[in-house]
């Protein structure tokens, strides 16, 4: 196979790492990784894969290492990488939605809003976007690099505010610290080198692994159901169910009996089934959903 025809993706190692691969799993591509190893095999020949830091992702893709990668929102944005944005895709370590980079205070200090910072040490891992944060607002702060354990450093009188990405804040609240304020909305997106966007093969191949990776994202949190139902309930169960799209509806060989199949959210099910059952209908059958496209 020609070089030209093999799409080098990058996976980002770290805290999304686990996370990406048990998506492109659900979505049809298996990655297997080996101990200390930064090549990781993928059951597609017209792909190979690259581990890598998120911090670096947008930087290899920019340069063309990589032709695509995943990486943080946040990230394209403070290495100011001039690459193609795909999509967003909402995911993470924690839960399927966007996480916060927050400007935070110690609980008990007196600073309320980003201006009360004027003069300030803030300590981050995001300094390009924090100082330019910072200068947009034309507040004058000394911004310094986090090198780990970011919310330590105001306990630990080494800086007076930090700026952290958190999702649930709860990691914020047990250092004693206060969100003043929210200065970045972040999530995963899907980033293509611009020359590799240009080639018709690598674009193609891009955009049928978003679109297979959306497929699976779409599918969270929803099942599918099916069951049979008497004719003469048909009213009374098409007004019970919520559907992503309308049901679909069969004829079944006893011509007194139809079959529906739906997808609908995981959480109503607890609910909907004993109502479905209690108007008749049989053979209830609840599936997963690996993707909905």
């Amino acid at each position: 196979m020609s070089a030209n025809n093999i799409l080098k993706l990058g996976i980002p190692k770290g805290s999304l790492q686990d996370a990406t691969i048990a998506l492109f799993e659900k979505s049809g591509w298996k990655i297997r990784m080996h101990h200390r190893n930064y090549f990781p095999e993928i059951n597609d020949p017209e792909l190979t894969c690259s581990m890598c830091r998120a911090q670096e992702m947008s930087r290899y893709v920019e340069s063309g290492t990589l032709d695509c990668g995943l990486t943080g929102k946040d990230w394209i944005l403070e290495n100011e990488s001039d690459v193609v944005v795909v999509s967003d895709l909402v995911y993470s370590k924690v839960s399927n939605r966007p996480a916060r980079w927050v400007l935070a205070v110690a609980a008990d200090a007196p600073y309320k809003r980003p201006e009360d910072l004027a003069g300030k040490k803030i300590a981050t891992e995001l300094v390009n976007f924090t100082k330019k944060y910072f200068a947009g607002a034309g507040v004058p702060v000394d911004v310094e690099f986090s090198w780990g354990a970011t919310e330590a450093k105001v306990v630990e009188g080494l800086a007076d505010a930090i700026v952290e990405v958190t999702e649930t804040g709860t990691t914020i609240k047990a250092h004693g610290l206060r969100i003043i304020s929210e200065l970045l909305l972040t999530n995963t997106q899907l980033i293509a080198n611009k020359k590799a966007w240009e080639d018709p093969f690598k674009r193609r191949k891009i955009e049928v692994i978003n679109m297979l990776l959306q497929g699976a994202l779409c599918a969270e949190g929803l099942v599918g159901l099916k069951m049979n139902v008497p004719e003469e309930k048909m009213p009374d169960i098409m007004a019970l169910l919520p559907s992503l799209t309308s049901p679909t509806v069969a004829n079944l060989y006893n011509k007194d009996w139809l079959s529906i199949e739906i997808v609908v959210a995981e959480g109503t099910v607890r609910d909907l089934i004993p109502k479905l059952h209690d108007l008749g209908a049989e053979g209830i059958i609840e599936y997963a959903l690996n993707k909905v496209i």
